[in-house]
Formats: C-alpha cells, sequence, structure tokens
C-alpha cells in the first residue's frame, strides 16, 4: 500500500478575536432590525403633529373633564416624547396599550430635529404642557419620553419647575449620564449635549431639593445606544427614582415591546402616596 507523504486538508483559519455573540444579543439585534423596519413604514404618518380634538361640553357644566369615580389616572393626560430623529409614529403600539386600559387624554408630541438646544425643547414641552393641562382642566400629566425625549421630560421637570405639573416621568432608554456616543454623531449640538461630562449633563447632576415628580427609568443591559448601559439609570440623591431593568431587548424596542407597555401603564397608574415622603431610590426588572 502507497502512503501519501501529506494529505490534503484545509488549513486551519485562525481564531477572530473579540467576545462570542451571545445569543440573547443575537435575539435582541434580529428584533431591533425588526422594530427598526417596521419603523421606517410608519415614519412618515408621524411627520406632523397631531391633531388636537376639543372636547364638547353642554353650557353650566365645569370647565375640567367628567371623573370616572376611583381613576384619577384615567383622567390625568399621558404626553409621550420621542427621541433624536424620531416623531410621534414611534409611540403607536404603547398609546394603543394605554387607551385599552381606559386612558383618556393621550399626547403624542413632535420637536424639530433641527433643535440644538435641549434646553430649548424642554422650554416648548412646558408651553405643551400648559396647553394640555387648559384643554383638559387637568392639573398635572404624566409624561413617557424614549431616549433624548425623557432627557428633555427631566430637564422640564428639574430645571424649569416642571415638578409642579409632572406627576411621573417614565423614561426608556434615556441617558441620565450622558453616554459615549459616536464621534460623528458629535456633529450635531443636541447629540454632544447627551454626552457623558457635557454641561447639560453635569447642569442635572446638581442638588434638587424638593422635587415632586416620581421618575421610573427603564434601562435594558442590551441597549448598544446607551454605553454603558448604567447611565439609562437615575442616580441622583434628590430625586425619587425607580429604575426598571429590562432583559432580551435593545434601545429601539423599548417603546414597542408589550412587556415593556405592561409596566410602563403600571408605573402610570400607581397611587403611591407623594406628599409627606422621602425620595426613594430602587430597582426592579421586566422580562
Amino acid at each position: 500500500m502507497k502512503v501519501l507523504p501529506f494529505l490534503f486538508l484545509p488549513p486551519r483559519l485562525p481564531r477572530l478575536p473579540g467576545p462570542r455573540l451571545s445569543t440573547a444579543l443575537l435575539g435582541a439585534t434580529v428584533l431591533e432590525l425588526v422594530v427598526l423596519t417596521a419603523h421606517l413604514a410608519a415614519y412618515p404618518f408621524g411627520l406632523t403633529q397631531e391633531r388636537r380634538t376639543q372636547e364638547r361640553r353642554a353650557p353650566g357644566l365645569p370647565t375640567g373633564p367628567p371623573t370616572l369615580p376611583g381613576s384619577p389616572a384615567a383622567e390625568r393626560p399621558v404626553v409621550l416624547l420621542h427621541g433624536f430623529i424620531d416623531n410621534r409614529s414611534v409611540f403607536v403600539l404603547l398609546r394603543r396599550a394605554l387607551a385599552r386600559h381606559g386612558r383618556r387624554h393621550l399626547a403624542s408630541l413632535n420637536y424639530s430635529p433641527l433643535t440644538r438646544d435641549l434646553r430649548t425643547a424642554a422650554e416648548l414641552l412646558g408651553r405643551h404642557v400648559e396647553e394640555i393641562c387648559a384643554r383638559t382642566g387637568q392639573r398635572e400629566v404624566d409624561i413617557v419620553g424614549h431616549s433624548l425625549g425623557g432627557l428633555i421630560a427631566r430637564y422640564y421637570v428639574q430645571r424649569l419647575g416642571g415638578d409642579h405639573r409632572v406627576r411621573t416621568l417614565v423614561t426608556l432608554g434615556t441617558p441620565h449620564g450622558g453616554t459615549a456616543v459616536a464621534p460623528g454623531a458629535g456633529l450635531h449640538p443636541i447629540v454632544r449635549q447627551m454626552r457623558g461630562g457635557s454641561p447639560l449633563i453635569e447642569e442635572l447632576r446638581l442638588p434638587a431639593p424638593g422635587c415632586r415628580t416620581r421618575f421610573v427609568s427603564f434601562w435594558s443591559e442590551l441597549d448598544q445606544v446607551m454605553v454603558p448601559v448604567g447611565t439609562a439609570c437615575v442616580d441622583h440623591p434628590d430625586l425619587d427614582a425607580v429604575n426598571v431593568r429590562v432583559t432580551g431587548i435593545g434601545h429601539l424596542a423599548l417603546p414597542v415591546h408589550p412587556a415593556v407597555a405592561t409596566a410602563v401603564r403600571e408605573a402610570l397608574e400607581s397611587q403611591e402616596a407623594r406628599e409627606g415622603t422621602e425620595p426613594s431610590s430602587g430597582t426592579s426588572s421586566v422580562a
């Protein structure tokens, strides 16, 4: 028998450096692509501001809307505020979920992507909130903000006196501590304000004694926009804040995931006493 001097085997390829892609991260990435595709399709429908309807009332009735017994949360308006280079279409599913569970006043606001200062956007939000309160006859609103929208709302609450109007502020993937975004994205002034150590982020670290708003911050360990991921948590000694850990999803899925929608609704419906309590900090999780 003839013996071959060598075998014709393919050469062994070197192992590429870097961490292995976990199953959870792979699943979250696929979901992010699905959400992105669906959102791009819906995006054109959210470019304009939504119509504002004025409720009709019979002469002699109070200017405020009718109150449902035992459901103050149903009457309190919810303001939905989108993230950077986005619009109100991102909240279509969350808005439907809140409406199905009795929320009567829902307002999805757009702010211009040309806005160059987050403070200006926060001032505009304040004017919108005043208009919504006047239109609905309510003294307070709740706000749900995704990404940059949550930071705009926090600035309004913490630095512009908005805590007198906002009962609960829910943030979804918001860079409360600043995020290490891609260098190219820093060309936009408002993105530079979202970076860790920016003057605006440092301004939010200043004392906020007596702030009355309750904060609920949702963050995900698979959020690739928040760097590091812990930056999406509210960490301030003067704020009444709960940080909710979300597992298995990324940044874009936070406003559309059913489990998150349920948790957001429960946070808004919470009847915890606000006055006479000390600010608290806590954590929770959503699977």
